[in-house]
C-alpha cells in the first residue's frame, strides 16, 4: 500500500540511503597454521563452517563464510595456514592464500599470543597489498590482562604500521568490535551473495570437511596429512528420509588403508559413527554413510589428480 505521504517518505528513505550506504567487500583472514583462522570464522558467523583441529594443516581449501546484515555483506576468505610448500598439494593450498589477497577489500591478520611469531612472507604480501589491515592478536583467554597488555606491546614494536586488536576467537572476546571495524573500512558495494547464504560451499564440500576432520582428530602421526575426501554420491531418499552419502578416504599407501580400517574394521567403523553424527546435525536430517579407502600413491604431488579433487594448481 502507497503511504498517504509518498513523497516525504521517499524522501526521508532516499535521505537515509544516503546517510547510511550499504557496504560490501571481501575479507582475507591470513595467519600462521594454527592462529586459529577457522574458530574465528566460525565465531564470526555465529555457526561452525570450517573444520578445527589442533593439528597444523587442517584448512586446505578457501573458504567464504558470508556475514549479511541490513546495512552490510562482509565475505570472510578462510585461508590455509602461511607454509614452504614441501607437495604440489602445498602449492594449491598457498594459492588460495595469495588469491584470498589478491581480492580482499580488507585482511584480518592472525598472530597467535602463545607464539608471538610474525611471518616476514605474511608480512610481505600484506605490504604488498596496499590493503586496509587489522592485527589480531588472538587467543587472549589464556593471559591474564597484564600479560595481554605486554604482548600487544611487543607486538606494536614489531609491527608499528597496523592497528592491533586483542581477541579470542574461542570464546568471543572483542569479536564484535572486528565486524564493526570492517563495516567502517569496506567500501559501498552491491549485495554479492543472497542475505540467508553462509558460504560458496555446497553440502557435500562440507562433508567431505567434516569426514576430514575426524581423520584428523582419530589418527595420529602422518595418517591426516596424507589423506583425501571424497563424497562421491549424496542424494535424499524419500521412503526413508534418509540422505545417502558415500565417499572415499584417499590415502597413499596400503600400511595407512590398515590403519585406517582397523583390526576387524573396528578403526574405520568408529570413525563412520562420528562422522555420520555430525553431518546428521549439519544437515538436519537421517544420514547413511558409507565409507572406503582407497590407495592412492603420491596423490599430493600429481597435479592432475589434485585437480580433480578441488585443488587449481596451474
Amino acid at each position: 500500500m502507497i503511504h498517504k505521504n509518498y513523497p516525504e517518505t521517499l524522501f526521508f528513505y532516499l535521505s537515509l540511503k544516503k546517510v547510511m550506504p550499504f557496504k560490501s567487500g571481501f575479507v582475507a583472514i591470513v595467519g600462521e597454521p594454527n592462529a586459529g583462522k577457522s574458530t574465528l570464522l566460525n565465531q564470526l558467523l555465529g555457526q561452525k563452517l570450517s573444520i578445527v583441529t589442533p593439528k597444523i594443516q587442517t584448512t586446505r581449501h578457501r573458504i567464504l563464510g558470508i556475514y549479511t546484515t541490513e546495512t552490510c555483506q562482509i565475505i570472510f576468505s578462510d585461508t590455509p595456514g602461511i607454509l614452504q610448500p614441501k607437495y604440489a598439494l602445498h602449492e594449491a593450498m598457498m594459492k588460495f592464500v595469495y588469491e584470498s589477497l589478491a581480492d580482499a577489500d580488507a585482511i584480518l591478520w592472525l598472530i597467535d599470543a602463545e607464539t608471538m611469531k610474525i611471518s616476514p612472507e605474511i608480512e610481505n604480501k600484506v605490504k604488498q597489498s596496499k590493503k586496509p589491515c587489522i592485527l589480531l592478536l588472538n587467543k587472549i583467554d589464556t593471559f591474564s590482562s597484564e600479560e595481554m597488555a605486554q604482548k600487544a606491546e611487543q607486538l606494536h614494536k614489531n609491527l608499528p604500521d597496523y592497528e592491533i586488536l586483542p581477541i579470542s576467537g574461542l570464546v568471543g572476546i572483542h569479536t564484535e568490535f572486528i565486524l564493526k571495524k570492517l563495516e567502517q573500512l569496506l567500501p559501498e558495494g552491491p549485495l554479492y551473495f543472497d542475505g540467508e547464504q553462509l558460504s560458496d560451499r555446497n553440502e557435500r564440500f562440507f562433508v567431505s570437511e567434516i569426514i576430514r576432520e575426524k581423520i584428523f582428530l582419530r589418527y595420529a602421526k602422518e595418517i591426516p596429512y596424507s589423506v583425501e575426501v571424497i563424497v562421491n554420491s549424496f542424494s535424499f531418499d524419500e521412503k526413508s528420509k534418509k540422505t545417502h552419502i558415500q565417499a572415499d578416504i584417499i590415502v597413499m599407501r596400503d600400511t595407512q588403508k590398515q590403519i585406517i580400517i582397523g583390526e576387524g574394521g573396528k578403526a574405520i567403523k568408529r570413525l563412520g559413527i562420528i562422522a555420520r553424527q555430525e553431518i546428521e546435525k549439519f544437515l538436519q536430517n537421517p544420514v547413511h554413510l558409507s565409507l572406503y579407502v582407497k590407495v592412492q600413491p603420491d596423490w599430493r604431488d600429481k597435479k592432475r589428480i589434485l585437480k580433480g579433487y578441488g585443488y587449481d594448481t596451474e
